[in-house]
């Protein structure tokens, strides 16, 4: 009699240690999530204003083309006046 309970004592120790380590797995992976959804978070704004500069440059890329190619223009119609 005294042996099942020892053994009973035991089994439920081994278990209490168990969903103490459970508990502390999941509060250190909670604490992980927060961490890389912030980081997340993060990236995705840096993404979003390289992308809007981006688009400004290719902006800015295409103003710049077209006044060479108006100068360019203006140039030949003035050579073929000449």
């Amino acid at each position: 009699m005294k042996l099942e309970k020892e053994l009973i004592d035991k089994k439920f120790n081994d278990i209490d240690e168990k969903v103490d380590f459970i508990i502390e797995l999941c509060q250190t992976l909670q604490a992980e999530n927060a961490d890389l959804t912030s980081k997340l978070g993060i990236l995705e704004s840096e993404l979003k204003e390289k992308t809007e500069k981006e688009g400004q440059y290719s902006e800015q890329q295409a103003a710049i083309q077209a006044k060479i190619d108006g100068l360019l223009s203006k140039l030949d119609n003035f050579s073929e006046i000449l």
